[in-house]
């Protein structure tokens, strides 16, 4: 009962995947300013099996296979050191490369979709929504135990848009580049150290922060004279929701979804039922125009396995016993040779328990082939005794 549960064995894939972003470029530039560089620079790493690299707009993802005589950690390091001598050679554009480790344990066991409920009032808006998702839901999930992290998709977050009036830009003699420029210096906090007297010490900061959308129809953009032209005379503020970049759809509705991945080493089934248990408590305190539905549950492939072979393992035990009686034809020796299968069967669990091993597909597969070599090699003994 105290043996993990999973459908593979813990395996280690030494693969990395480096993935470097190159904003507003074509494939054929990521192909020649970053893919090729990258390339040249990881192929010198030691136990490389196979490299593939593929340059889209925008975006390079180079995909490095090790040799499996390698350690996945050790290899993830040699190609952090190299793409660390590489990044100052490429164009100042190119963002930061990224290094990842792939790991088939980490893609996502559980999802959950945040639907509307027209059967409970009004449902609320797609910001509304996410708020409520973000810093609630995501923050409850995240929360139990075994959980790596939670990625929400299809989420459409608030945005302050500015939408700037070209014949007004030209009136007062704006460029696009003065306003962007003047919002970005005005809404901000900033730190301009202390005044200090003998008996006291004062923190002396900007508090430029905007609070409300309307205030930033008060940023100077531009000054004509000694008139400030301010943002409201040259653009039109918008508090709405940003542009739609991912979309989440369940039958054709738009929701929201939560994908949740397990921490490293942690035991599938045990934080499904975590997650499981949480959303049960959460129905209650559920704002109204909401339901949650579980929609793709990593668990079940693996009970539905590990039952299904440990049935047979079963079988194979009382189908065995009862062989061994026909062609023994005494219920002392079958007696006999039937107890060692539990006792051997219990004692191979122990060992398991102790060097950290699961019950999977393949170990309990392995133990259902030698139940038949097990009772053939206890017959013999009895025989010659």
């Amino acid at each position: 009962q105290r043996l993990k549960v999973d459908q593979f064995p813990n395996i280690d894939f030494p693969v990395v995947v480096v993935t470097t972003a190159y904003p507003g470029a074509s494939p054929e530039i990521v192909e020649s300013e970053v893919t090729k560089k990258v390339e040249e620079a990881v192929n010198a790493i030691a136990g490389v099996n196979t490299l593939t690299s593929r340059s889209y707009e925008g975006s390079s993802v180079v995909i490095i296979e090790f040799q499996l005589t390698v350690d996945g950690r050790k290899a993830a390091e040699d190609v952090r050191e190299k793409i660390a001598i590489l990044r100052p050679t490429l164009r100042d554009e190119v963002e930061e490369p990224r290094v990842l480790r792939f790991d088939p344990a980490s893609r996502a066991i559980w999802s959950l979709a945040v639907l509307p409920d027209n059967s409970a009032g009004k449902a609320p808006s797609a910001v509304e929504l996410t708020s409520w998702a973000d810093q609630v839901l995501k923050k409850r999930l995240e929360n139990v135990r075994g959980v790596g992290a939670v990625n929400l998709v299809g989420a459409t977050k608030r945005e302050i848009n500015i939408y700037l009036r070209p014949e007004a830009l030209e009136a007062y003699g704006v460029t696009p580049e003065q306003v962007a420029n003047a919002v970005r210096t005005e809404n901000q906090d900033l730190p301009l150290g202390a005044v200090r007297s003998s008996s006291q010490e004062l923190a002396v900061q900007i508090d430029a922060r905007m609070q409300r959308p309307e205030d930033f129809n008060r940023i100077i953009v531009a000054r004509k004279g000694s008139t400030p032209i301010r943002l409201a005379q040259v653009a039109t503020v918008q508090d709405g929701p940003q542009e739609i970049e991912t979309l989440a759809l369940y039958d054709g509705t738009r929701t929201l979804l939560l994908s949740v991945q397990k921490a490293q080493d942690e035991n599938t089934i045990a934080v499904i039922d975590g997650l499981t248990r949480t959303v049960a408590e959460m129905q209650n305190q559920l704002p109204p125009g909401v339901r949650l539905e579980a929609i793709q549950d990593g668990s079940r492939p693996i009970r539905v396995a590990v039952d299904n072979v440990r049935r047979t393992l079963i079988e194979g035990a009382i189908l065995t016993v009862l062989i061994v009686f026909l062609f023994l034809n005494s219920w002392r020796s079958t007696v006999i040779t039937g107890l060692t299968l539990p006792i051997a069967l219990i004692g191979t669990f122990l060992f398991m328990h102790w060097f950290g091993f699961t019950i999977n597909m393949i170990t309990l597969m392995a133990l259902s082939l030698c139940v038949g070599l097990l009772i053939d090699d206890a017959i013999v003994v009895r025989e010659n005794i």
